[in-house]
């Protein structure tokens, strides 16, 4: 189950937390590919955007758990 974002900061920290597990060398794991897949359907399209364009700057190879759905 995702949650909305409703602000930057809730975007910053679902990249943080990506960030976090390919730092540690871990596989993203289904639970939380998809919590951030349902957050990125259920938030505006504006933090969608946001989402996408942090995680390519921070965690560019967090980017292929993601792109197939959109």
């Amino acid at each position: 189950m995702g949650y909305r974002w409703k602000n930057k900061i809730d975007v910053d920290e679902a990249v943080v937390t990506i960030m976090n597990n390919l730092d540690r060398g871990e596989n993203m794991s289904n639970w939380l590919i998809k919590t951030i897949n349902q957050s990125i359907k259920d938030s505006d399209p504006d933090m969608g955007t946001y989402f996408f364009a942090e995680l390519k700057k921070h965690a560019p190879n967090g980017l292929r758990y993601f792109e197939d759905d959109y």
